[in-house]
């Protein structure tokens, strides 16, 4: 493999276990909705991931990245969506409407509501990742690093975004995993709420970080 791309792949994994909203908001959902909400917010996520890669392939994100009343625009509209997030985590904590352990396991068997929870996971983590300037300013910024003249930009771009899509999927589906299991062994209701308001504080706090962001 071209030492280009074992470069990229190295800075690319520690990127993927930096802790930032998608760890939080994959974490909220694994806690309060199950395996498929959590699940669905990390193909979500990826989505995003691809919809940027793309557009920063194409030039669509010099767009964004020169002009400060788009980044401020995207900004703010990611930051008040996490807002948005934390705060309803934080309100059915403290309501006490956290679901128990034993209903999260066994899943919802209507299917209308499988997959209401499916897509309602899907859409946070997608809508969270597309309204994260800082991602489309890596893309943007990191990628053409590691394409050297003469490559064929779309294709190279594309091909060292999906290296980094795989461990985002591949890290965040582990992660899902071992909180899922941490659920399970929960039982008790006011250590449940907790959680539920522990990832609800941190998506409140990582959204007045973005608000206040500089590119």
């Amino acid at each position: 493999m071209d030492a280009r791309y074992l470069a990229f792949a190295g800075i690319a994994a520690l990127l993927t276990i930096t802790p930032g909203a998608d760890m939080a908001l994959v974490a909220k959902n694994a806690f309060s909705r199950g395996r498929k909400a959590s699940f669905a917010t990390i193909v979500g996520i990826s989505s995003g991931l691809i919809i940027h890669a793309t557009a920063s392939a194409l030039g669509l994100s010099v767009i964004l990245a020169r002009s400060a009343r788009a980044f401020a625009a995207v900004k703010w509209a990611g930051a008040i969506y996490l807002l948005y997030l934390g705060i309803g985590a934080l309100w059915r904590a403290i309501r006490g409407v956290v679901p128990a352990s034993a209903a999260v396991a066994k899943e919802n068997q209507d299917d209308s509501e499988s997959r209401r929870v499916w897509w309602t996971g899907f859409a946070e983590g997608l809508i969270t990742n597309l309204l994260n300037p800082k991602v489309v300013l890596f893309y943007l910024t990191f990628l053409p690093q590691f394409i050297a003249p003469g490559d064929p930009v779309l294709r190279v771009s594309l091909l060292l975004a999906s290296m980094h899509i795989a461990m985002g999927f591949v890290w965040l589906t582990a992660y899902s995993t071992a909180l899922r299991r941490l659920n399970a062994a929960m039982s008790r209701s006011g250590v449940r709420r907790a959680l539920e308001a522990m990832t609800g504080g941190l998506l409140v706090a990582i959204g007045l970080r973005l608000a206040f962001a500089r590119r």
